[in-house]
C-alpha cells in the first residue's frame, strides 16, 4: 500500500495540471490511515478539475456498491427505487458504461459494475490486459458500433 501512496505523490500533480479529476471508488474500510489520507488528498487536490474524470475502482465490488447505496438510502429514510438507488451508487453521477471489455479470456464480469453494466455491450478478449493494444481497442469499438443498442427492448420496439 505504501507503493500506492508513493505513486499518488508522484502522479497527482501531473494529472491535476492536465485537468483530471480523480475519484477512488470502493470501500476504504481496513485501509491504513496513511493510505486513506493519500486517497482523500488526491481527490481533494483534483476536485475542481473538469477535463477528464478518472474513476479508480479500488477495493470495489458491485455487490458492495449496491449494499452501500441501499444502506445510505435507509439511513436517510429515502425510498429505494431504481432512480434513488442509482443516484446513491458510488460511481454516480458518472454515466453507465456503453461498452465493457473483459480481458484475460474470462467470460464473466466478476462483480464489477453489476448495477451500471445492465445495458452495457460486452466484449470478451483472450488477451491479458498488459497485452491489449490499440488495435484491439479499435476492433472492439468497431464491433460495438455494429451492434443494435436496444436497452431491454426488441428490434421491433425500437423501430
Amino acid at each position: 500500500m505504501d507503493i500506492l501512496v508513493g505513486a499518488l505523490t508522484r502522479e497527482v500533480a501531473q494529472l491535476s495540471a492536465e485537468g483530471v479529476r480523480i475519484r477512488f471508488v470502493g470501500s476504504r474500510a481496513g485501509l491504513s490511515e496513511k493510505v486513506q489520507h493519500g486517497l482523500s488528498q488526491a481527490e481533494l487536490d483534483t476536485l475542481g478539475n473538469s477535463s477528464l474524470d478518472l474513476n479508480i475502482c479500488f477495493n470495489y465490488g458491485g455487490r458492495w456498491d449496491i449494499v452501500q447505496a441501499a444502506n445510505a438510502l435507509v439511513a436517510r429514510g429515502a425510498a429505494i427505487t431504481e432512480q434513488t438507488l442509482g443516484e446513491a451508487m458510488a460511481l454516480a453521477p458518472s454515466t453507465d458504461p456503453d461498452l465493457l471489455i473483459r480481458t484475460g479470456g474470462e467470460f464473466r464480469i466478476s462483480n464489477f459494475l453489476l448495477w451500471q453494466s445492465a445495458y452495457s455491450e460486452l466484449i470478451f478478449s483472450p488477451k491479458l490486459w498488459p497485452d491489449y493494444a490499440e488495435a484491439d481497442l479499435d476492433a472492439a469499438l468497431e464491433e460495438f458500433a455494429s451492434r443494435e443498442r436496444r436497452f431491454g427492448k426488441t428490434s421491433a420496439q425500437i423501430a
